[in-house]
This record gives C-alpha cells, structure tokens and sequence, in this order.
C-alpha cells in the first residue's frame, strides 16, 4: 500500500485476497477490485497487489463504509474461504486418499496472470491452465519454476517495421509474491538453498505464488550472496546463451529437488512440462545413490513415479548442449551417481557414443515411465521421431501416449459470454464445461443474444486497438503509417480475421499473402469488407522470423490493403484476451506435423470464434466439418512449395466461397442465423473436450495415480 496507509480492519482481508491469484480467474473477486478504485485498477494493468499500494487511504475508509462494497466484498471473502477449505471438491470425491503427497509440476514458464509476467508463451499458458483447473478440481498440485526479474521481453515494432526487444525489471513488491526467508525477515528473498555449477556455488532463493491452496515456488537467484554474474542468471527467460541456458535448467531440475525438500514437501508424482527440467530425474536419483542404492536401483525407482510431457515435433523446440558443455558443469555430478563419464552422456544420447549433443527430450524420455505428447496426431508424430530409443518395438508401440491440451475456461471466457451461458446453461456452468451434454444447451441459445454479445466483444478488441494507437502517437510520436498499421480504421462492423501467434518460420505467417493481389481483392471488397489483425512476437535470436515479422508488419502499414490490416505489438496475455474474445475468425498455417497441439483456437472458441485452420494439432480431431473450416487436406507429404501453393488456394476459396458470404448472410435485422448455428456448433462440440478441466481429470486418471503408486 501507500506510504500511511492502512487497510481498515473491516477489509483487512484485501491484501489476503490480492496475494492469492485465485482472484485472476474468479468473476467477483476482479469486480471487487475495479469496485474498490477503477482508474487505478485499469491503469495498474488488473494487479490488485500494486492498487493496495498505490490505494489513498480516502478510498479505503470510503469503502469500508460503503454497504454496496461490503456486501460485494463479504461475499468474495465467503467464496475465497470456501475454496480454500473445500472437501468436496473433484479429487476429494472420485480419488479419496489415492495419492499420497502432491504432485509436483516442474515448468520452465508459468502464464498465469499479466502481474506475474514469467512467460513467453503458449507452454506458459498451457502450464498456467493446468494449475488453475487443478485448484478447481481440488487436486494436490505444487508448481516449480522461476521468478524471472526481467521476464521475458516487450515487443516495439520500429517506424521501419522491426521488432524492438524491451527489457523491463519487474518491482517485485507489486507482483502477487511472497519470500520464503529461513534466516531473516526482509520483504526481499533470502537464500533456502545452494548448489553447485561447474566450480562454484550458487545460492538460490524462492518466491511464493498462491493459486487457492497451489503454491507455486519460484527460484531465484539474485541475492546478495551471490557474485554479480550469478545475480543475473535467472534475469530473462529464455535466454539465447547457450550456457547460461544450461545453467538455468540445472537450477530449475536439480536446484527445484532440493528447493521442494528444503520446504519439507514430499510429492507423490513428479512432472516435467517440457525437457527443460529433467535434472530433476538425475538428482533424486542421486539422492537414492546417496542412501545406498545403486545407480540402476535408484533409477528404478526414480523413473516409476515421473511423467513427462513432450510440446514440440519441431527439433529446434529441443533442447541440446554439446559434450563439453556438460562434462564443464557434470563431471563431479556423474561420480555421485556412481556411474561413469560414459554411462551419464547416455542418458542424453539419441544414437549412442558417436552423438556430439545432449539432448534433454532424450533424457526425459528414458528417465520417466509415463510419457505423453499433447494431442492425438502430436502423439503418433512423437512415436515415430523418438522410435530409435526403443528400437526392439514396433512404431505403433512406442511407449508414448497423449493427452490432448485444454484450456481453462474461466480464465479465458469473456464476461460478456459468461453471462449467456449462465442464463441459458445455468449458474455452475465453470464447474460443468467438461459435460458430454453441454452442446444440446448451447444449441438453444437465442441467435440474437449470441450476437450481441459478440458484436460488444469486438468493440472492446477494436476500441483496445484504437487506444494503443492513439497512446503511440502521443508517447512515442509513432508515424501515420505506425498508427494505421496498429489498426487505427479498423471497422468494427467488418469480418474479422485474427492470425495469433508466436511468429516462426513453420506458423506460416506470410502463407495468407501468397497471391498479394488476390488477398487484397477479398480485403477490401466495397460492400463486404475483410480485416485482419496480427499479433505474435519473434524470439531475439530468430532472425528469420523477425524477417517475416516485418514483412507482415510492412503491408499493414504500407501495402495498400486501406487500414484492413493491422499488427498488434507487444503480444501478453491481458491483449490475448481481447484478441481471443473479438475477432470472428481464428486462422492457423502451420506446416503439417509442426504443431503439436495449440490452445489459442480453443480459447476463440470458448468465446464464439470459429476456426480455419490446417488440420495440424488439436484441429486435427477437433474439427467435424461444421464447426469451423479445414484449409487443404491432411496429406503430410507435401513439398514445402507444392504445400503453400495448394494450402494458399484452398484459404483463398473458403473465403471467397464459404466464410465471407456465410457472414453476411443476415436477415433484416442484421442477425446472420447459419454463421450463428455454426459458432454455437463450435462451442458445443469444442469446449466441453477441449477445456483444462477434461486434460487434468485425464492427467490424473491416466499418468498421475498409475505413477503415484510408488513414491520417490
């Protein structure tokens, strides 16, 4: 809070409540801060912990005398204590007693709200997702990974057209965190634990994150124990420094270990999200050659109650050091496993001895017995790339499963569409999106209501669009062409189309400007106008994409399509909301058998959003053929050419043919009934199998209790 003030004791519990990011998914709890001081609430970006502090203490003793406030304010307070001592939740009820200890979930990323920015991207969110529904479904869970002081990076696109990376030090004391101090009390992070990187010791520090009764532990290392250089090694997330990148995934898998016991917490399942953390799997191995097992032993033992979950088919999403670079910060390590040189770099090879890399997919790979990849198509892809580390079995039979992604529909669903579906579905409808059933409701939802609400949602997305526009002409004396790039004639009353992602060679940004004149005839038609808005940033190091980047970038502001297109910078999670609630339609180009999965279209879909996408991912079995569109076929042989060739033409036809005169086939009233029935068929057909809720019920059923069996 502010220098002098003080919350009143009758809503003492704010600070509580601010502090517990149960509030970033929870309808009431958000109002009650934009209740409590909406200027401040929206220009501090939704952060409840930075509007305590910023707060005048006026504001506080108005609302503690305010009966409308109270009310509101008694009741989240009811609805907070009741989640936090619910017994009666999913997993209390189906598992009682099944594991015995929680489980723990090692992730390199964690998108959970816009105030704690340590994302990058889809992994993040779909780590984020999972905590939120396992809150819900009441589901033993601790989450570990970083508390990165930079973040990731905040994307500028340059007068030119580049992408601009912006590194900002986030003020720990406005983010919903809290220290572990075992020595001191200081609101700053003391040391808990050190370990050892190459010849030194480093000291690592946790912050606390709640989410209900989650605790998500957060290491870092800048404290003042450490030399300046170390201070910085958990700085950025990401990081294209191959060896400080190594350096990272030590803390996180080994220096994660030690973290959880240094807390005295004992899970029944370990979960690596990703090979980014799979020391993990070698130090408590470790720990068991310590207690007088042999290597194989502990690895035995270690292996029954791992899971690890694979995200990428791309073999840049892998990562991989050189020899030498792991003999600089393991040949100490090796010898407390008891095994040799020889022995440990196996783990890590694909091929055997002759491999020159150590490969963390690889280690993950053999040092869990439960493995899956992300969607149906994702799971037969990885069977047959990773078939060589188990040579002696048929491809079909390579032990990999899948659990198809979800994603967490409160958090994503717009209040506007949460209002609809409590009025025609019911009022406990976040608690039954996974029901079989919920698409016979949404069938019967009045079309007019449907699209009003969806009318109101791309207003908020084209009014968000017009603001950063006018707010770069005014800060940053953006150019003409700047502004008009970042969507300032957008019409809200126009189809809108959204291309959403990270930017990578493979996403197939440029693949919808294959014929340029083509493209610009269907944009810009008189009387039924196309928009297209783009968002998505490229990794520092990714030139070819950052090629691309500017490419799209430079026809939204200089390629003669009349402000049809625009380009939306900086790309977080608070403009991912707008961008997943208000365009129409949500395209996705990928090359096939790129994209393991995906989540983005799931979340347009939640919101009223149809789909064209290649059948790649989870569009794969999500698509029925009439809820959404398919661009080409699902042949994956295709030369790269004769793919975008064939894939261009078949956009370019659903457009003209199908998406845009089904959009503005209205009735007199402006309502288009058949666009309607098939966003209605989209929502039944996609959310209930598509949401978190489903993947962490399935997650439990299928990995987690089979692994809980045996504890390590």
């Amino acid at each position: 809070m502010s220098s002098g003030s003080v919350l009143p004791e009758r809503i003492a519990r704010l600070d509580e409540l601010a502090h517990n990011l149960w509030w970033s998914w929870n309808p009431q709890a958000r109002t009650l801060f934009r209740a409590l001081d909406y200027p401040l609430w929206r220009l501090g970006g939704h952060n409840p912990v930075r509007q305590l502090r910023e707060i005048n203490a006026e504001k506080l003793a108005a609302a503690a005398s305010d009966p409308d406030f109270l009310s509101l304010y008694d009741s989240v307070v009811s609805a907070f204590d009741a989640r936090m001592s619910d017994r009666n939740s999913w997993f209390a009820t189906h598992h009682p007693g099944s594991l015995q200890g929680p489980v723990a979930y090692f992730s390199m990323e964690f998108a959970i709200h816009n105030s704690l920015p340590i994302y990058a991207g889809g992994l993040g969110v779909l780590a984020g997702d999972q905590c939120k529904a396992a809150c819900d479904l009441g589901l033993p869970f601790v989450g570990v990974g970083f508390m990165y002081p930079q973040g990731y990076f905040r994307q500028q696109i340059s007068a030119e057209g580049w992408q601009e990376e912006v590194y900002t030090e986030l003020d720990f004391d406005q983010a919903p965190i809290k220290p572990v101090n075992p020595v001191h009390r200081s609101i700053w992070c003391g040391p808990l634990i050190q370990l050892e990187l190459g010849d030194r010791s480093v000291h690592v520090g946790v912050w606390q994150g709640q989410l209900g009764k989650i605790t998500l532990n957060l290491m870092c290392c800048d404290l003042e124990e450490n030399m300046p250089d170390d201070r910085q090694l958990c700085a950025r997330l990401y990081t294209a420094d191959q060896e400080q990148r190594l350096q990272q995934e030590i803390v996180l898998g080994i220096g994660g270990v030690r973290a959880l016991r240094a807390l005295g917490i004992e899970p029944a399942v370990w979960h690596a999200n990703e090979g980014h953390s799979a020391f993990m799997v070698l130090e408590r191995a470790r720990e068991e050659v310590e207690n007088g097992a042999t290597f194989d032993e502990a690895l035995s033992k270690v292996r029954a109650n791992t899971v690890f979950t694979t995200h990428t088919p791309v073999p840049a999403g892998h990562d991989v050091f050189p020899i030498w670079l792991m003999e600089k910060y393991f040949y100490r390590y090796w010898e407390s496993l008891g095994i040799s040189r020889e022995a440990f770099l196996e783990l890590g090879q694909q091929h055997g001895p002759e491999d020159e890399d150590f490969n963390m997919t690889v280690l993950a790979l053999k040092t869990a017995d439960h493995r899956n990849a992300v969607s149906r198509l994702h799971g037969k892809v990885t069977r047959k790339m990773w078939h060589g580390l188990w040579p002696e079995t048929g491809e079909y039979d390579v032990p990999i499963s899948h659990i198809t992604n979800g994603v967490h529909v409160p958090t994503w669903v717009a209040r506007e569409m949460v209002g609809l579906y409590e009025k025609h579905l019911g009022d406990e409808m976040s608690q039954r999106f996974d029901e079989a059933d919920l698409r016979e409701e949404v069938l019967k939802i009045p079309n007019e209501e449907l699209w009003t609400a969806r009318s109101v949602l791309k207003r908020k997305l084209i009014g968000a669009m017009t603001e950063r526009a006018r707010q770069c002409s005014v800060q940053r004396e953006c150019t003409a062409s700047q502004v008009l790039a970042m969507g300032a004639l957008l019409d809200p009353n126009a189809l809108t189309i959204g291309f959403v992602r990270r930017f990578a060679a493979y996403k197939r940004p440029g693949l919808i400007f294959h014929d340029v004149e083509r493209l610009r005839k269907i944009v810009t038609d008189t009387w039924r106008p196309v928009q297209i808005v783009f968002a998505g940033k490229s990794h520092p190091a990714d030139h070819p994409s950052k090629q691309l980047l500017h490419d799209v970038y430079d026809l939204a502001a200089h390629g003669g399509f009349q402000g049809r297109l625009a380009f939306v910078e900086d790309y977080d999670m608070h403009i991912a909301h707008y961008l997943t609630q208000g365009v129409d339609v949500w395209l996705n180009t990928p090359r096939r058998l790129k994209e393991a999965s995906g989540t983005s279209g799931m979340k347009a879909a939640v919101n009223g959003i149809l789909n064209l996408s290649v059948r790649d991912g989870w569009w794969h079995e999500g698509y029925s053929g009439t809820n959404g569109w398919a661009i080409g076929d699902s042949v994956d042989t295709y030369d790269p050419e004769d793919e975008d060739r064939a894939d261009a033409e078949s956009l370019y036809r659903l457009l003209e043919e199908e998406i845009v005169p089904l959009y503005y086939r209205r009735d007199r009233a402006g309502v288009p009934h058949e666009w309607l029935q098939m966003v209605k068929e989209s929502i039944g057909s996609i959310v209930p199998i598509f949401c978190a809720r489903r993947m962490v019920k399935e997650y439990v059923e299928r990995m987690y209790l089979p692994a809980g069996r045996q504890r390590s």
